[in-house]
């Protein structure tokens, strides 16, 4: 690979993106149009987001590097997800009416408007931001450092720098704009690289043999084991239902069938994409089985075995994959530190006028403190599916209890997240080997405790008419007229 020309084309890309950021930015005349796109969405654009949000770090260079270690158990990130979005899109996209800002909002209206569990999911929430946040960093730095041969740890400055300048000028409008760009450029990439792989392999049947047996059962179950297996389809389909910029979606889009529509297809096409990083980690196996780190298989098939301009795209669509899902976890982590954060400190809310400027000031501090997670790690799967199982599965129980019993109350609330950490930490370091990560027992061990906290304590004091009306008062304070 042409370093130089590599790295004079990323360049050319992140300076087109922020002219983008730049001219959409103009539509940012309030604190609601630079954090939700002023919730008028069209079905394209929820579309190009959501895809290009999904076809993040995990499912680009996590999934390539899992299919190159365990072969058809590379779909499996992409199964997970697709069942994430739409359940997503049946059981949620009505909230979409309530015109919740957040999802702290949006949990705290399940449980009578109760301050507690608002200023605790907040905190909760903003944590998950920030890992995802820091995920996406840690991939890209790693596709970075190894394409241009620099350091690992200035390669994820560079990749946190790259997609901060566009966000801190165009905001939510930006992010969308540049996600749909970025996700025509990935499916392009992507497939195209699929391609390239089985033809230097020498064809499909080549690379099926040049597998192991067990890598090319059914779902590589064989080689995964049918416990983690499962377990990892849960813990994405988890994180997609429990991830605030997910959530974001829904409160931006136009109106409830929007939702519907642009999560369906996106379900639809993220399941068909499935495939397609484990055949990618299948080809790099199958010419060169020997990597020391598997999540060097994507770069290395585009650095050394792509035709160079082929190489220059797929790569570039790699650090899209990042970007466009890293801008998405930013927005998301501002949103809750300015609605649910700053009165949570300071006991009031942001002033209408001084939104937009908080929001940019807050993207540089969120941003910085993802970089320094991403600074201590080197393990993207690993990353994701032990902050998914510890911070999001009792946000996902509480969503899905309040969603569906209008009983759940804040008590079991806090049961519920309170289980769900706990158990996950348990597992996390007793009986990992047995259930690959802890999502699976943390949400049964949420589920149980919510519903008995709530049966056995009193129900909330506001219903949930009296409790949208005092959220709906706290939001205009930062809305505009």
């Amino acid at each position: 690979m042409n370093t130089t020309l590599f790295l004079t084309a990323l360049a050319v890309y992140i300076l087109a993106l922020i002219a983008l950021s730049i001219f959409v930015s103009r539509r940012n005349k309030s604190g609601e149009d630079f954090l939700l796109a002023g919730r008028g969405l069209p079905i394209f654009l929820t579309i190009g987001t959501t895809v290009a949000t999904m076809v993040g770090t995990g499912s680009s260079m996590g999934a390539v590097g899992f299919g190159y270690a365990n072969g058809w158990g590379g779909t499996l990130y992409g199964i997970g997800g697709a069942i994430g979005i739409l359940l997503l899109g049946l059981w949620f996209a009505p909230v979409r009416a309530l015109r919740f800002m957040t999802m702290s909002e949006e949990i705290c209206y399940y449980v009578g408007a109760n301050k507690l569990v608002k200023n605790i999911v907040a905190v909760l929430i903003f944590i998950a931001s920030i890992g995802w946040l820091g995920a996406h960093i840690l991939g890209g730095g790693l596709y970075l450092a190894w394409i241009a041969d620099i350091d690992l740890q200035w390669a994820k400055i560079i990749i946190a720098v790259s997609f901060a300048i566009y966000v801190i000028i165009g905001g939510y409008n930006a992010v969308v704009w540049t996600d749909t760009l970025q996700a025509i450029i990935l499916f392009v990439g992507f497939i195209l690289m699929a391609l390239f792989a089985v033809d230097q392999v020498g064809g499909w049947d080549a690379l099926m043999s040049a597998q192991p047996d067990a890598n090319v059962s059914f779902l590589a179950l064989e080689s995964i084991g049918m416990v983690h297996g499962i377990s990892l389809i849960a813990v994405i389909a988890v994180g997609v239902l429990a991830t605030p910029s997910f959530r974001q979606r829904i409160y931006s889009a136009h109106n409830v069938s929007s939702v519907r529509k642009s999560f369906y297809t996106s379900g639809t096409l993220y399941l068909a994409f499935s495939c397609v990083p484990a055949i990618i980690g299948m080809g790099a196996y199958a010419l060169n089985p020997e990597l020391d780190n598997r999540n060097f298989a994507f770069p290395y098939l585009a650095a050394e075995v792509l035709p160079l301009p082929i190489g220059v795209l797929v790569l570039i669509a790699g650090l899209s994959a990042t970007m466009s899902s890293a801008s998405s976890d930013a927005i998301a982590g501002v949103s809750i530190l300015l609605r649910d954060i700053f009165s949570l400190v300071t006991g009031r809310m942001p002033a209408r006028d001084k939104v937009v400027g908080y929001s940019r000031l807050s993207l540089v501090v969120i941003i910085f403190i993802a970089l320094s997670f991403a600074l201590l790690s080197d393990d993207i799967i690993g990353y994701i599916t032990t902050m998914i199982a510890t911070v999001m599965a009792g946000l996902f129980v509480c969503g899905l209890l309040g969603r569906f019993w209008p009983r759940f109350n804040w008590a079991g609330a806090l049961a519920a997240l309170l289980a769900a950490s706990v158990t996950s930490l348990i597992v996390a370091n007793f009986y990992r080997d047995f259930w690959g990560n802890p999502v699976i027992p943390a949400v049964m061990a949420s589920l149980l405790a919510g519903v008995i906290v709530t049966l056995l304590t009193p129900a909330d004091a506001l219903n949930r008419e009296q409790a949208l009306a005092q959220l709906e008062h706290e939001r205009e304070q930062m809305e505009s007229v």
